[in-house]
């Protein structure tokens, strides 16, 4: 067989890493790759939101089923391109992806069909969105109604920080035709908690659990970033607590893109917030996290591509989906200078041994050298029988990788080792 993965960064890598492990995939091309994804497939310069340049490659490579692992294509119909052609995919059309690609949509969905989240207002008026903040509960989460690259959510402590994210989306457009509409919504607490899903649109099968730690210091202080490490499963997430989110959120939400005939098939993401009064939805993504891919694939003992085929022909009830006891650990290594400006172009150093533990996410290849080229560079993924020693092994791991202007956080999984020690 002959597979084609879209985009380029460490979550493709760990999805073409885990399908490389059936024996029916002869070729996998990855559109555009990266200069480390280039040891397991092969990269071709087309980039992701190339989406007719997409469908005729794969049309003319003879491409048997396609992955569509990044928001961007989805949201701009790459599948519906390739299956127009008769191409096979994971992932949703755009008629379902915009369960990611506009939060307004994801919030009148959830308002609509009863399904706990955050209060919240929409606002297309710039003003009208100020004079608001000026008796909203105080703190209060803004966001950007469409992509932002993960950075279109704004926690603000004070009325100052939330006027000061609306004026840049609505007015500054930092994040473009993505700010012409605003999210304000109530500020919730709890712990955390990432959980991706298979679903063929009937059938919802939770993969393993996951806790990201998205600010660029210890202790999650500095600013927000995509992910500086992520570990699985999230020691927060009972057998409870999951049994009440899928009869609360996961089906609902599956029977609700129905209901709006918007079937939704491939990897439906719930970002959850356990709060006093149980697990509310923060956010949907329509694919796979990053960095939690680089955890919860490697925890998976089925085939994935079976896995895939089955959500897009519609057997996800009649197929096994496996994960294997244990914890997996991923610490990100980044560029000095992330999520702001940083310096490129320095060469990356992976011990041979250490090369089937690292997810590659911002590097190129020049001249049989592999070079940073990217604020987060790379993932580090240990599994082991216990968190501490997955934690353990993938600083072990992390410390024999090697590039100039390198940093790491220090304490990934030490919040969820903290919260094993409370319940025990």
């Amino acid at each position: 067989m002959k597979i084609l993965v879209v985009g380029g960064g460490g979550r493709e890598h760990a999805i073409i890493k885990k399908l490389k492990e059936n024996p029916q995939i002869q070729e996998i091309f990855a559109l555009p790759g990266n200069g480390g994804i280039a040891q397991d497939a092969t990269c071709v310069a087309i980039g992701a939101k190339e989406i007719d340049k997409i469908a005729a490659f794969a049309v003319d490579n003879g491409i048997d089923y396609a992955v569509v692992a990044p928001d961007d294509p989805l949201v701009l119909g790459c599948v519906d391109a390739l299956e127009a052609k008769g191409i096979p995919c994971f992932g949703p059309r755009a008629n379902a992806a915009i369960i990611e690609g506009s939060k307004v949509f994801s919030k009148d969905l959830m308002k609509k069909y009863g399904i706990p989240t955050a209060a919240y207002e929409v606002f297309d008026d710039c003003d009208k969105a100020l004079a608001y903040l000026d008796t909203a509960p105080i703190p209060t989460v803004v966001k950007a109604d469409g992509l932002a690259l993960g950075k279109g959510v704004i926690i603000a402590m004070t009325r100052e920080e939330a006027k000061a994210a609306v004026i840049s989306m609505m007015q500054d457009k930092q994040f473009g035709a993505s700010g012409d509409h605003v999210v304000i919504e109530e500020f919730l607490t709890g712990p955390e908690v990432s959980v991706l899903s298979f679903t063929d649109g009937k059938t919802v099968v939770p993969m393993v659990s996951s806790m990201d730690h998205k600010r660029a210091g210890d202790n999650d202080t500095g600013l927000n970033t995509g992910g500086m490490g992520t570990i699985a499963p999230n020691p927060y997430y009972t057998d409870d607590i999951a049994a009440e989110c899928m009869r609360t959120i996961f089906l609902p939400t599956i029977a609700a893109m129905n209901a709006e005939g918007r079937t939704f098939k491939g990897c439906l993401y719930f970002g959850l917030m356990l709060t006093p009064n149980g697990p509310k939805v923060i956010e949907y993504n329509c694919r796979f996290g990053d960095p939690e891919t680089q955890v919860v694939l490697p925890l998976l003992e089925s085939d994935l591509l079976t896995v895939m085929q089955a959500t897009t022909n519609g057997t996800l009830a009649e197929t096994s989906v496996k994960f294997r006891d244990g914890s997996a650990c991923c610490v990100i290594m980044a560029s000095k200078g992330y999520p702001q400006a940083y310096d490129k172009g320095f060469a990356i150093t992976v011990p041979e041994e250490v090369a089937s533990h690292v997810y590659v996410a911002g590097a190129e290849r020049k001249e049989g050298a592999l070079l940073t080229n990217g604020g987060r560079v790379l993932g580090v993924t240990a599994v082991a029988d216990t968190l501490e020693t997955a934690i353990e092994q993938a600083y072990a791991l992390t410390a024999r990788v090697q590039f100039d202007n390198a940093f790491y956080r220090r304490d990934i999984g030490a919040r969820a080792l903290k919260a094993m020690g409370e319940k025990n």
